[in-house]
């Protein structure tokens, strides 16, 4: 079976990623959707954006060089790159990390490409998926997004007992 080649995009850091293939997806999306219905283009992607969360999450703890909480926590500075998110860490220790984006260039971006229905599609779903390809063991908890309206996300990554 044919390997894919490294993914080593996350070198121009993730919120230039997701512009890119959210102007090449938006018309996509949008030809899909005159076929199928806009729900149904929607179904479609959020499953494949999960699976390749997952994916990406196994990756991820490989080229950490381990599935810790403190190798998830170090892996974080590729999604604050170019200033893209503005964190308030809350605990960070062997069986928990949380912390709170106070601010989110990946809302601001999907907004500014008239894609913020999207927006959660495209980024804030791949995050519990992302943690479950990177350690099984870790839980996700979180409640609310910038992307959704709230005034912060709420990230809380805990080992599970």
């Amino acid at each position: 079976m044919n390997q894919s080649p490294a993914d080593n995009l996350n070198t121009i850091g993730v919120l230039k990623r997701r512009e890119i293939e959210a102007r090449i997806l938006k018309p996509v999306l949008e030809a899909f959707a005159q076929e199928l219905s806009w729900e149904r283009t929607v179904e479609i992607l959020q499953g494949v954006i999960v699976k390749i969360a997952r994916e990406q999450g196994k990756a991820l703890s490989q080229s950490m060089g381990g599935c810790s909480l403190a190798h998830f926590a170090a892996a974080l500075e590729n999604w604050q790159k170019d200033d893209a998110m503005q964190l308030e860490i809350l605990a960070q220790n062997e069986g928990e990390f949380s912390f709170n984006v106070l601010r989110c260039r990946y809302a601001e971006m999907y907004r500014a490409l008239g894609m913020e229905s999207l927006g959660r599609v495209l980024s804030c779903s791949r995050d519990q998926a992302l943690i479950e390809g990177f350690n099984p063991e870790i839980e996700l908890k979180r409640t609310q997004t910038i992307m959704e309206g709230a005034p912060f996300c709420d990230f809380r990554y805990q080992l599970k007992r």
